[in-house]
């Protein structure tokens, strides 16, 4: 449940770990990182991608080393960079090998294993468990695990803990299915043990390509940890979030969701481009600002609210906005200058302000101002939150009423619990903190039992990444609250085609709407068996027309099936030029020719449809 505290910014207290001599967690800043995609073993290409990360402003640089020879590397890969006068702290990327973890440990500042493939097995396999066996499991993870503790305790190593929605191991999957509880329980199995042995410097994730998923993992992580007296730091990431606008908006949803509730001390945007592309992403991330307005939140009683789990919050429907209708998205043309592309322009409604606007001819309902309404079929007005009340220029369909301040303060708002012809327009502008405005908000309707429809409107004249991260962390963050029934978004400095993209990338990635086919990619690294880039692009290219299908794109079969186990097709490498095609869980194709499998990806699809 959320609690005061919740409504209001603080930042969780967690432990400080030290990390090559960058302190993390406590009162340090959030810290930046991302990984390199170079082979390991070519030594002198991880090296000059380290320095590049590095120059990008990365703070840790992840490396993988998924055998004993690669982790063997790693200290030449840091030597040289010595060598070169780079002192930035190394991080070894562990799967499935204790002994190239333990090796390692004996180089680089901290070793990340994944509880579900570090001892666990992960084959897809459902196993039944009594207790005393399930406890003779956990017993050999300790026995496997406290190895790596003792040589990270002696050398002054931090551990990262990182569990993937997409791989826990079997045992986890059997007892708790693919969920949060799963990921947190998997998690922390290891971290008793990193407590039993009195050993501290330790760092945990909780990655998902799902955001939803994501989130609740890791605020049921950090209750469970507060009820078990830990405070270890936070990394968050969505994992396999993608390329382009998509990969930003659903890292900057999942990632900002926690930063607003106080949780997270390292963040890494994982994005399927060069990894240098997504440090200034991160940066934006970590220095955005979570400050509220006290005076605007009166009411001492909140309502019980899940934070673990998705619930939508109950509204009656006017037309179709609300009740059981999907979110709608709402395109401005109010300004001349912002009318392009209106024949493929695909908005539920355009707002004009003031007149209808002879070039528009999108078929969409109109949005006037109220002044300006006239009972026209498919035209609606728009009223300020004062205007409503003194007007008796309404539709006797759908009234769009904008909500303030003044709305928040208006201690007469439960008569508006009847009026099922209006719907709110919530202005997250003109407050330190949307996320913790629109909770202030949404609290107070549940408070007074309001249940009209609320549409999110957001004005955001940045362009480029700063465009889609902060328009993203401030009205995606609502629909993961559950709270939200259309999203109006405004810029000066972005047409409305990437606009109007983006209101339904967002609603996409919060899993309101979906209204394009969603890619599962992940961002490279030194496992990677073909250029993940450029094959994502040609898929994209040739998918697009799928609405609703998931498809993962993984570079190699570390972690890609399990990764992508909630996509409907599947494209891995599994072979140093050739692919594995997926449905669902399952291998349909085994080791294509890279140069043939795209296409046979395609043909794969056409014949299920």
């Amino acid at each position: 449940m959320y609690n005061k505290s919740l409504v209001s910014y603080f930042r969780r207290n967690s432990k400080t770990v030290n990390i090559g001599g960058i302190e993390l967690g406590g009162e340090n800043p959030v810290r930046i990182q991302s990984m390199t995609n170079t082979k390991t073993s070519d030594v002198d290409a991880t090296v000059e991608q380290c320095i590049s990360l590095y120059k990008s402003g990365s703070e840790y640089i992840r490396i993988t080393a998924p055998t004993f020879k690669d982790a063997e590397l790693l200290s030449e890969i840091k030597s040289k960079l010595k060598d070169k006068g780079i002192n930035v702290p190394l991080v070894a990327d562990i799967h499935f090998s204790p002994k190239a973890a333990e090796t390692a440990a004996g180089i680089v500042d901290k070793v990340r294993v994944n509880p579900g493939n570090y001892i666990d097995k992960k084959r897809f396999e459902h196993f039944e468990y009594t207790n005393e066996e399930y406890t003779n499991e956990i017993d050999k993870i300790k026995e496997n695990f406290v190895p790596l503790i003792n040589i990270c305790k002696k050398n002054k190593v931090a551990i990262r803990i990182g569990s993937n929605h997409g791989s826990l191991s079997d045992r986890i999957m059997s007892k708790y299915g693919d969920t949060p509880l799963g990921m947190v329980e998997s998690t922390m199995e290891f971290l008793r043990i990193c407590v039993s042995e009195n050993f501290f410097d330790v760092v945990i994730s909780m990655k998902a390509s799902n955001p939803i998923v994501m989130i609740h993992a890791t605020r049921l992580l950090v209750k469970t940890m507060n009820d078990e007296g830990m405070n270890f730091p936070i990394h968050l990431g969505v994992t396999e979030a993608g390329n382009y606008d998509e990969g930003r908006i659903k890292s900057a949803i999942g990632i900002s969701s926690l930063l607003a509730d106080g949780i997270g001390d390292t963040i890494r945007v994982s994005l399927t481009e060069k990894p240098e592309n997504e440090l200034p992403v991160a940066k934006l991330l970590s220095d955005m600002k979570f400050e509220v307005d006290s005076n605007l939140f009166q009411n001492s009683q909140l309502p019980e609210i899940g934070i673990f789990d998705f619930i939508k919050r109950k509204t009656f429907a006017v037309k179709n906005i609300g009740g059981d209708n999907l979110p709608v998205v709402i395109a401005d043309y109010s300004e001349e200058n912002n009318i392009v592309n209106k024949n493929t322009l695909f908005a539920d409604f355009i707002f004009v302000e003031e007149k209808i606007l002879p070039n528009i001819n999108s078929g969409s309902p109109i949005i006037v101002k109220f002044d300006n309404y006239k009972s026209i079929e498919n035209t609606y007005p728009y009223f300020s939150y004062t205007e409503y009340n003194d007007s008796n220029n309404k539709s006797d369909e759908l009234n769009f009423v904008e909500a303030d301040e003044s709305f928040v303060n208006d201690l007469q708002l439960s008569k508006l619990s009847s009026d099922q012809k209006t719907v709110f327009i919530l202005n997250l502008n003109k407050t330190k903190s949307p996320l913790h405005f629109a909770r202030q908000v949404f609290y107070l309707l549940l408070h007074n039992k309001i249940e009209n429809p609320v549409v999110l409107k957001y004005e955001n004249n940045n362009n480029g990444d700063k465009f889609l991260v902060e328009t993203a962390s401030s009205t995606g963050t609502v629909f993961i609250d559950g709270f939200g029934n259309g999203v109006y978004l405004k810029s000066k400095s972005e047409n409305n085609k990437k606009i109007v993209n983006t209101s339904y990338s967002i609603l996409q990635a919060c899993r309101a709407r979906t209204s394009k086919t969603e890619y599962i990619s992940c961002p490279s690294c030194g496992r990677t068996l073909f250029d993940l880039e450029e094959t994502t692009a040609k898929i994209k290219e040739k998918t697009q027309e799928f609405v609703g299908l998931k498809i993962g794109i993984m570079g190699c079969i570390v972690n890609g099936p399990g990764e992508m186990a909630d996509a409907d097709y599947g494209y891995v490498g599994s072979l140093p030029g050739k692919i594995n095609l997926y449905k669902g869980k399952e291998v349909v194709k085994r080791n294509i020719p890279e140069n043939e499998a795209v296409e046979e990806l395609l043909m794969l699809i056409k014949k299920d449809k």
